[in-house]
């Protein structure tokens, strides 16, 4: 599986917004800046976003987004498969019918496991996990003396 464009920009926005939770909303500008998205590009990602629920946002002078859930309650498969779509590696895991030897082909199993394993993974990491790695890697590091 690869991650496209749109999948890399709407886990970065939606880390920006974590960051901001509960301190009201961010617009658009903000974030395009800060995580060096076009505002078009946001825009499109941002519609897609409040359209599954994800974001919320309001209009005018001190409008923006903001996360419809708390950081803890969003899974990085549910921002996957928003931006996405189907995480199945092949066609036929979702689609047996469409595939005349899936009843009788093993790597159709095999694939069915890589997505299971590749889900609980997903769904074991949440925004604030993220928002967690994040800071652990913007802190400054302390330099150890040697003695």
């Amino acid at each position: 599986m690869r991650i496209s464009t749109r999948g890399r920009y709407a886990s970065r926005a939606l880390l920006h917004l974590a960051a901001k939770y509960g301190k009201g909303p961010v617009s658009l500008k903000v974030i395009s800046l800060d995580q060096e998205i076009s505002v078009k590009y946001l825009e499109n990602i941002m519609r897609l976003l409040v359209g599954v629920g994800l974001v919320s946002s309001t209009k005018g002078k001190n409008g923006g987004f903001v996360l419809a859930k708390a950081p803890e309650g969003i899974t990085l498969s549910e921002i996957v498969t928003v931006a996405e779509g189907s995480i199945d590696p092949v066609f036929c895991v979702s689609d047996p019918a469409g595939c005349t030897r899936s009843r009788t082909c093993a790597w159709r199993d095999v694939w069915s496991e890589l997505k299971l394993r590749t889900l609980e993974f997903m769904n074991s990491i949440t925004l604030a996990d993220m928002l967690e790695r994040q800071n652990l890697k913007l802190k400054p590091k302390v330099k150890k003396s040697k003695v």
